[in-house]
């Protein structure tokens, strides 16, 4: 067997196919001719040579002229033929893999990763931007571009699933999910001694698993080359007693220390408030970064800091590039509502309880004192959240403690998370009973009765008129169906989110016959809440009642409009997670609204709005952004409650000096916020960089609209009927009339709606190039074409007579293959499919066209006339016995094209101080010829 080289075409299996770069010299990687990546297969060197399975160099074949069409199938076969490459010739090679059209400003990030190598960056655009999306095309390109072969996403584990779930839908990567509850079953996949964490191409690790002692040395040196950090605030140095967040802060460093690891951190809130947090960050990026003065940086430090660090607003980027990126309009108001009777008394006694404990404690010392005022606040927060959350934490402390010996000095970081709502640690929605129960040991026998007696008050008052703020949510939810809103209802813990379901349902669906609602908790497994939240948007009204045990992780703004928060948060930075669920990029709605539920007599709640939830949203309106509490908002808390409990009289809130100091810091932090935006919105990357490379992609592989004219098209093809809708969608009837291997990629439905745009409205599927849809549609034309000559719907010659030409004008489909040789890295194929063309007759009256002229004229000639078969035929004949004399300025022209080629692979990674000097494009010739076209000039005297 002579050496086969990359991009020839071979015969095997009495099949043709296209030799791939393999990373193994003894096997030899095929793709079909007309097939896709899922076809590939690989023949060791071996069997070849024995004969069993032969592989012989092949040619491509030629059109012939019984292959006859019309202009439209010569433009079918064009963008079938460019929307099944994958491997484009273009600048950004990611983009022939990815399922959905990114947005303009979404490539600014993968510029800026491509002039640095490694690849070190802080992404840390605000809430909704697309961050994910912005991390994963830096992994894939740089995937694609063989200069990395395994990916690792290092998150919280809430976030591992949904990250899995993007990387697959998305971007067509596959990859395992390590964290405490997968690693069993899947090292039962392993062979040999191999590492858990080095075993698989491609890993969404959990970063609390990662960072453990056990197995922190083992992630360390398996860890892929390519590492993305999701909420890396988490994992920045604590300026508190955090342990927790110190290991994650450890964990990362070790991981930077090696200098050839490429490592990209991802967090809306990059700025903790503590200066310290946010340089320990950076200087994961570059060690010097971590000395930086922020506030006196020298024009030098602020362009190499800005060559790695990306914060943009919503505002910097809804209008870029000419494109227009719909976030909607978030409408916010506060209903009060105020406590009945029977409610304010059992409130009023449990806060004077509250108070007890606490003032009691004061003369305690250590563990006593704090075990009473985490008590207090986990008591409080229960009945002001809801009967149910009281009679829940209540009745199960009625086990007397006494002979259960309690930990003496546990740790408040184990209390924190049933409080408050700590958003770099996974949520915990149960409420605190155990934390009441430890306390119940320092209780007097009268003090225990009170409890029992709270906890029949709270069980009377469940599902009556007396629960004024279960009847005022109500009243909003009802308004917000009136009003075509899907709503989301927050909860603190499991059992109000369980008992406000169940009330809204009861009251509502005498109002709404068809109304949905469910309760979502962390008692669900991580699937389970997907499947359910599924099946949820497939009702119409709906309502989603939860905990935030979904603020995070599952996609909500495609089916949810609305969101209540039913109780406040006592982290401003949840309620932004919260709200962010809905307002964000890929909500169809044009707005949604956040309502905030308070009680107007009640000193807690009061509280927390004047210090934190009104300034947080005040600095949102003000600068189009959220800008964290300049210190730890549990201490911020912590230090009000306390101030609440000792003073006389609860009603009023007299914190002024406290409260004032607290807004004045935050004012400087969201001021230095402003200013880093500004800064750091990379403005360095021009507009029209990034457009030169999208234009060169979009001319490779196609845009949007190349796809709706396609599928269009195609169906039009099949003689099927679309039908244009108002909002821009289109309607798919008569899918039955489609071939199997095609009706297969689609529902099983008889009509479809679809879009080519994002986000798509509700109801109708989103069409990219590589939906499963269309390119099972691209693969069989193509195939079809290449195969079943004139049978086929769409044809590989035409000829046609029209008034957009003058004299004679042949019009050539190429398909191009280039390998790209690098230095350092492995062979690359890359293809295109280029329209070319001429006038006059070779091999010496021979006039090429300009590229653009020539795809114009594909795209816009018009038939005048119908050419008779015998005149058509004699046409084509004479233009395809051309094709051996046109092959000398054919390889000229595909010279060209890969100079240009080897231009924009110099001109991207032009900064990146990597060996690009013996970066070379060579050309496989000949070129593959699609198609011909020929258009004949309208005779001089002949009318319209």
């Amino acid at each position: 067997m002579s050496e086969l080289s990359v991009g020839s075409i071979v015969r095997c299996r009495e099949r043709e196919w296209i030799v791939l770069p393999s990373p193994d010299p003894e096997v030899i990687l095929l793709r079909p001719l007309t097939g896709g990546d899922e076809e590939i297969c690989g023949i060791h060197r071996r069997l070849s040579i024995l004969g069993l399975d032969r592989i012989e160099p092949a040619h491509f074949r030629l059109p012939s002229p019984d292959d006859a069409g019309d202009i439209i199938a010569a433009e079918l076969l064009w963008n079938a033929a460019r929307l099944t490459l994958r491997d484009g010739a273009g600048p950004f090679r990611s983009l022939g893999r990815v399922s959905f059209r990114p947005r303009a400003y979404q490539f600014v990030p993968m510029l800026m990763a491509l002039r640095l190598h490694p690849v070190r960056m802080l992404i840390a655009d605000d809430v909704g931007i697309g961050k994910t999306i912005e991390a994963l095309l830096i992994a894939r390109e740089l995937l694609d571009r063989g200069e990395i072969g395994r990916i690792c996403v290092l998150c919280p584990p809430y976030l591992c699933d949904q990250w899995q779930k993007e990387m697959r839908e998305k971007f067509h990567i596959d990859a395992v999910v390590i964290r405490s509850g997968t690693v069993g079953r899947l090292e039962k996949g392993l062979t040999g001694d191999h590492s858990v964490f080095g075993y698989y191409p491609h890993i969404v690790v959990s970063i609390d698993y990662a960072k453990s002692e056990r197995h922190r040395a083992n992630f360390v040196q398996h860890c892929p080359e390519f590492v993305i950090v999701d909420e890396a605030h988490g994992a920045a140095k604590p300026s508190g007693r955090s342990k927790i967040q110190q290991q994650r802060h450890e964990l990362l460093c070790e991981l930077a220390d090696d200098p050839d690891r490429h490592l990209v951190l991802l967090t809306a809130t990059p700025h903790s408030g503590v200066e310290e947090s946010f340089l320990s960050l950076l200087g994961l990026l570059r060690s010097q970064f971590a000395r930086l003065n922020l506030y006196r940086l020298s024009e030098d430090e602020r362009g190499e800091l800005a060559r790695h660090f990306v914060q943009r607003r919503r505002a910097d980027v809804v209008r870029w590039l000419g494109e227009e990126t719909p976030f909607p309009k978030r409408e916010s108001e506060e209903v009060g509502y105020t406590l009945s009777q029977r409610y304010r008394e059992l409130f009023q006694q449990v806060y004077e309880f509250s108070r007890e404990l606490v003032r009691t404690g004061e003369t305690l010392k250590g563990w006593r004192r704090r075990i009473r005022f985490w008590a207090a606040l986990s008591l409080l927060r229960c009945v002001m959240s809801s009967p149910a959350a009281a009679v829940a934490a209540l009745e199960a402390r009625m086990r007397r403690l006494e002979s259960e010996p309690v930990e003496e000095e546990t740790p408040d970081e184990l209390y924190a998370p049933y409080i408050y709502e700590p958003t770099d640690e996974e949520v915990i929605d149960a409420q605190p009973t155990h934390i009441i129960e430890e306390s119940e040991a320092e209780l007097t026998e009268s003090e225990r009765r009170r409890l029992r007696r709270f906890a029949r008050t709270a069980a009377e008052l469940m599902g009556t008129d007396e629960d004024r703020k279960l009847a005022r949510c109500t009243e909003v939810v009802f308004r917000l169906l009136e009003e075509g809103y899907h709503p989301i209802v927050w909860c603190r813990y499991i059992p109000t989110s369980d008992y406000v379901a169940r009330e809204l349902e009861r009251r509502l669906c005498p109002r709404f016959p068809d109304l949905r609602v469910i309760s979502i908790t962390g008692t669900l497994p991580e699937e389970e809440r997907r499947m359910r939240v599924e099946e949820l948007s497939h009702h119409t009204p709906r309502v989603l009642v939860a905990t935030d045990c979904l603020s995070e992780g599952i996609n909500l703004q495609e089916h949810f409009t609305a969101v209540v928060h039913y109780d406040l948060p006592w982290n401003p930075n949840r309620l932004e997670q919260r709200e962010g669920r809905v307002d964000r990029f890929g909500q169809p709605a044009k707005k949604v609204k956040a309502v905030l539920l308070y009680g107007k007599d009640n000193p807690v709640d009061g509280a927390v709005l004047d210090v934190l939830l009104r300034k947080a949203k005040e600095i949102y309106r003000t600068l189009g952004i959220s800008v964290p509490v300049p210190m730890d908002s549990e201490t911020v808390m912590e230090a009000v409650l306390r101030a609440l409990f000792l003073r006389a009289e609860p009603k009023q809130l007299t914190l002024f000096d406290d409260v004032r100091d607290i807004h004045e810091r935050w004012d400087r932090s969201a001021e230095r916020e402003r200013e880093s935006r500004t800064r750091f919105a990379q403005r360095a990357i021009k507009q029209e960089e990034v457009e030169k490379e999208l234009r060169e992609t979009d001319s490779v592989l196609g845009d949007p609209e190349t796809v709706r004219r396609f599928v269009l098209n195609a169906c039009q093809r099949f003689d099927m009927t679309v039908i244009p809708n108002s909002d821009g969608t289109y309607t798919i009837a008569d899918l039955s009339r489609l071939p199997d291997r095609i009706r297969s990629s689609a529902p099983q439905i008889e009509s479809w709606r679809i879009t080519f745009d994002t986000p798509a409205p509700e109801g109708a599927t989103y069409l990219g190039r590589n939906h499963p849809f269309v390119a099972a549609l691209a693969q069989y034309l193509l195939e079809a074409a290449l195969t079943e000559g004139n049978k086929a719907p769409v044809s590989r010659c035409g000829v046609l007579r029209t008034r957009a030409v003058d004299r004679r004008t042949v019009l050539m489909l190429l398909r191009l293959r280039f390998l790209l040789e690098q230095p350092e890295g492995p062979e690359l194929l890359a293809e295109e499919v280029f329209v070319t063309g001429f006038r006059g007759f070779p091999p010496d009256r021979l006039e090429w066209i300009p590229d653009g002229d020539a795809l114009n004229l594909l795209r816009l000639a018009q038939p005048e006339s119908n050419v008779p078969a015998t005149e058509r035929r004699e046409v084509l004949e004479e233009v395809l016995g051309w094709w051996k004399d046109i092959q000398e300025p054919l390889e000229d022209i595909v010279a060209q094209r890969a100079r240009k080629l080897e231009e924009a692979h110099r001109r991207i990674r032009s900064s990146a101080q990597m060996p690009r000097r013996g970066l070379k494009v060579r050309p496989q010739l000949p070129p593959d010829l699609l198609g011909v076209l020929v258009l004949l000039p309208v005779p001089k005297g002949v009318g319209r």
